[in-house]
């Protein structure tokens, strides 16, 4: 059997979970506890091998959907990009990935930095740093707190990035954060950190796009939800599922609905959908799925193309109507256009 692109990197993860069974997504649990192995090395920011994305060098980031006659616009972007990615470590034998292996790198970049990072290099220059991520089984650790330790350090290499970006390459230019999954999960805390309490770094937000990963609707004090396509210094977020699928963990998570850039729940038409991008990058598919708000998710009606996969986890079948994957597939040119139109919006503003 041929498995597509998007399964040759997950199959020790994901592929043998499923003929494994359900329960079995503690064959990914790292048999050690964090406190008994040795992290990797801390990131050194000041080397560009480090970067995923930098705008000034040939990467993933500067990718673009075929046939559309779409460009590459970060040379002269108005804005920055820090684009945080999701999980792309899926292995058990440590708790947190060695930026140095080359492997995981090539699949990160290929993946979400090319499929994911890439939809805002019209917008800004984009930077995404290499970091620590925790695996992905420390999201599901609940028992012990292994996970949260492996999740700790990776957000602190996600911020000393953070701080890099802003004292070498930012110059006062304004910033888009963008992240999905578990790169949400740190880039909430970085807004936390860097913005909701630091009214004049406030002043260079366009928006963060925070997407893949619950976001309370009251989560910060100072920061709001965007409620239109060009409000700025404001935040978005949606975790996209099929329509009926009801999730209580999300109820009172913010869902902006990313083809109206609105809140409310009425259904915004497949029409309105520019066009979803497929896994493997090498079509676009116009009015793919059409979107609703409900109860904290975006519901859609399950796209006819192939190459928006579903989440498929062995013990978590509830996800099974979750298209978590394709969170920014699905809505790509959107996306591309409203990260866009967000920036020149706050460029007239300022």
């Amino acid at each position: 059997m041929r498995f597509p692109f998007f399964i040759k990197p997950l199959q020790l993860a994901i592929a043998f979970l499923l003929l494994a069974g359900a329960g079995c997504i503690k064959v990914i649990q790292p048999g050690k506890s964090f406190a008994a192995y040795t992290p990797p090395t801390a990131p050194d920011y000041a080397l560009p091998t480090n970067w995923a994305a930098l705008p000034e060098r040939r990467d993933s980031a500067d990718a673009v959907p075929p046939q559309l006659g779409l460009r590459n616009e970060q040379a002269q972007a108005a804005a920055d990009v820090f684009f945080v990615h999701p999980t792309t470590y899926f292995r058990r034998g440590s708790w947190n990935a060695d930026i140095n292996d080359v492997l995981l790198n090539r699949f990160t970049d290929n993946s979400t930095i090319r499929k994911q990072a890439s939809a805002f290099n019209a917008a800004g220059r984009i930077y995404a740093p290499r970091y620590r991520q925790a695996t992905l089984f420390s999201f599901f650790d609940t028992q012990d707190t292994n996970g949260e330790q492996a999740l700790n350090l990776a957000y602190t290499d996600v911020k000393a990035a953070f701080q890099y970006y802003l004292a070498h390459y930012n110059q006062g230019r304004p910033i888009i954060i963008a992240s999905h999954s578990q790169g949400t999960f740190h880039a909430t805390r970085l807004l936390h950190e860097f913005f909701d309490t630091n009214p004049q770094l406030r002043k260079q937000l366009v928006a963060a796009y925070l997407v893949g990963y619950k976001v309370k609707e009251d989560e910060y004090q100072a920061l709001k939800p965007c409620e239109d396509s060009t409000q700025t210094g404001c935040y978005i977020s949606w975790n996209t599922a099929e329509w009926g699928y009801e999730y209580e963990p999300f109820r009172g998570a913010t869902a902006v609905n990313p083809l109206t850039w609105t809140r409310d729940t009425l259904t915004a038409p497949a029409t309105l959908n520019k066009g979803g991008v497929r896994f493997d990058f090498d079509k676009v598919d116009p009015q793919v799925v059409d979107a609703k708000v409900h109860n904290g998710i975006v519901w859609v009606h399950a796209p006819k193309p192939l190459g928006y996969p579903r989440f498929l986890l062995p013990g978590r079948p509830e996800l099974r109507h979750s298209f978590h994957i394709a969170d920014y597939g699905l809505f790509y040119l959107n996306v591309r256009q409203n990260a866009a139109a967000r920036v020149q919006a706050f460029r007239k503003n300022q």
